[in-house]
């Protein structure tokens, strides 16, 4: 078999050592290195990583010659075990690649361990040897019989097996000295490791409450029945400010900021705290919607190019839909807080200047080259399929319920039931919503996803109930302007979007607004003392070490609605068939 060995070479320079052993290599045995990693649809060029790339058979050393940015030949003699070493950087926090600290491991194996070429179909072992005091948490089964005690104290080497590559590429390992719990959810044990977290860290209520979401997903996708896995982690890395996870088929990588996790004698449930819940919503309901369930391009993953696919926005979108929605079903957020969240989503995509420029299956694929790539004109120029795709699925849903026929419920499990392997095509996804609710709703559907603009859901909202208000506007929203902000940095212009006033006065992003109407302002919003509603005004600017004027025609008066946030609240009394449809979409 395939065989690893990975181990901390310098932990003040980042640098796991990987041993890779291939009995029986091919005469001229082949390496590669993934390009990118599922979930995350990007060319990330692992392989600049590696370093120290060296080959044995026995005590004969063996010619490497690299072939390609990501591959190597080397030219084994006889049927001897061919043993590869290198080195590997790992500095990258993120939950995508590879970290390595004297306090924290981390590692996907598609940043770590080289691909045997025509064995990748064979099982494949990784043997992990920690440091003192640490210990190694994956969903990859465990294949050494752990010693006597093992539970008190964790083996300095443990050793995991999988199937195939594919398998190995699906598991991250998260090693360190970290918190450990679980709890059962549909008959299946899951694990929940956190790293880096305060002392006053609550992690019965994390456990609480993530089991709660596991139960309430699991009834949704298989009734009583047990989920397609016999255990399941949960690895959060904990730090001063971060966001993003990453989803396997028995497993998620999850970060978060430290003051956003559950504390201690600290009731309720804060913003940070239901970001986070919904983070872990969205990554569990991915071990169907992505992992099980995948688009027919991903069958087989292709780890050495761009995998591209126009169904970002139901994978990616509808799971972004739900992920909130199960935080409400499951009991730990009300109605008013969850309408608030799906008017949050509304206003990210009206702010977004790209929605003409894109549709949702356009930016789907576009994403190797715009979503992981943003800059200062990404407003303008795409539209982020998450959210957008959870508005498409949300107007679905509500379309589907008011046909009286069947909900996005019905839709998510037939193609659970009907996708052959797991493959989903638009053409199957639009086969069962004409089948469940009606050829119109699925010409609808294709209409939503392939047309530019925006997706007006405020109609389809009405009529269960929900409204609108107006939020009080702050400056840079008027002036279509994304800026940051401070006692010492000043205003600066992150971003100027398209048709709004800020961009007719001339500001490009890189500005530096140090004045409005000839006062000194740190904060935008601090001009709001001074300048008349519907007046024009003047901002002083600094481009390229130049201070430069720039006038601005008026506030927006005549745009103010369409620059506007709305915010979504429940209607306060809506009458008996409103109700009831409302309690039918969001429960009672």
């Amino acid at each position: 078999m395939i065989h690893y060995r990975i181990e901390v070479a310098d932990a003040a320079a980042h640098q796991f050592k990987v041993t890779l052993t291939i009995a029986d290599p091919a005469p001229e045995q082949q390496l590669s290195l993934p390009v990118w990693i599922p979930g995350s649809y990007m060319v990330r060029e692992f392989s600049r990583h590696l370093s120290r790339l060296d080959a044995r058979q026995g005590s004969q050393a063996r010619e490497i010659v690299q072939l390609a940015k990501d591959r190597w030949s080397v030219a084994a003699a006889g049927r001897g075990a061919l043993v590869v070493t290198y080195l590997a950087y790992a500095f990258d926090p993120s939950v995508r690649t590879a970290w390595l600290s004297d306090d924290r491991g981390f590692f996907n194996a598609t940043s770590l361990c080289l691909a045997v070429e025509g064995r990748t179909g064979e099982a494949h072992r990784v043997e992990v040897k920690l440091p003192a005091g640490w210990d190694c948490a994956t969903a990859m089964t465990r294949v050494d019989v752990p010693a006597k005690g093992s539970k008190a104290k964790p083996a300095r080497t443990q050793v995991f097996g999988s199937a195939d590559y594919d398998e190995l590429a699906d598991h991250p390992f998260e090693l360190g000295p970290f918190w450990r719990g679980s709890f059962t959810a549909g008959g299946v044990v899951h694990e929940f490791v956190v790293s880096g977290a305060w002392p006053q860290f609550d992690g019965a209520r994390l456990l609480a409450d993530t089991k709660r979401i596991c139960d309430e997903e699991i009834r949704f996708w298989h009734g009583a029945d047990k989920p397609p896995f016999s255990r399941y982690v949960f690895m959060l890395y904990a730090t001063e400010d971060g966001y993003g996870g990453l989803e396997h088929r028995a497993s998620t990588a999850l970060i978060a900021a430290r003051k956003d996790l559950p504390r201690i004698g600290v009731a309720g449930t804060s913003d940070g705290y239901v970001t986070l819940l919904g983070l872990i919503s969205h990554e569990y309901f991915h071990t169907w919607n992505v992992k099980r369930l995948k688009p027919a391009e991903f069958l087989p993953y292709d780890y050495t190019q761009e995998n591209y696919t126009e169904l970002l926005w139901f994978f990616e979108g509808f799971t972004s839909y739900y992920d909130d929605l199960f935080l409400l079903r499951c009991g730990l957020i009300d109605q008013a807080r969850y309408v608030k969240l799906v008017g949050r989503a509304m206003n990210g995509v009206r702010q977004s200047p790209g929605q003409h420029v894109q549709s949702v299956a356009e930016a789907s694929f576009d994403a190797w080259v715009k979503y992981y790539r943003s800059d200062e004109n990404t407003p303008n120029s795409t539209v982020s399929y998450y959210t957008k795709g959870s508005l498409v699925a949300l107007r679905l849903d509500l379309a589907l319920r008011a046909g009286g026929r069947a909900t996005l419920d019905d839709v998510m499990r037939a193609l659970w039931r009907d996708a052959p392997g797991g493959a989903v095509t638009e053409a199957l996804i639009l086969k069962t919503v004409a089948r469940l609710g009606g050829k119109a709703i699925a010409a609808d559907l294709r209409e939503w996803v392939h047309q530019r603009g925006e997706l007006d859901v405020l109609p389809a909202l009405a009529r269960v109930g929900v409204e609108p208000e107006l939020e009080t506007l702050n400056l840079s929203t008027e002036l279509g302007i994304r800026v940051s902000e401070g006692p010492v940095s000043g205003v600066q212009v992150k971003a100027v979007l398209a048709g709004g006033a800020g961009a007719a006065a001339g500001l490009s992003a890189g500005d530096e607004i140090l004045a409005v109407d000839g006062w000194r302002v740190r904060r935008l919003d601090d001009a709001l003392a001074w300048i008349r509603t519907g007046a024009g005004f003047e901002l002083l600017v600094v481009r390229q070490q130049r201070v430069r004027t720039l006038h601005v025609a008026d506030r927006l008066s005549e745009r103010r609605n369409d620059a506007a946030s709305r915010s979504l609240r429940l209607s306060t009394s809506p009458n008996a068939a409103t109700l009831a449809r409302r309690n039918g979409w969001l429960g009672r």
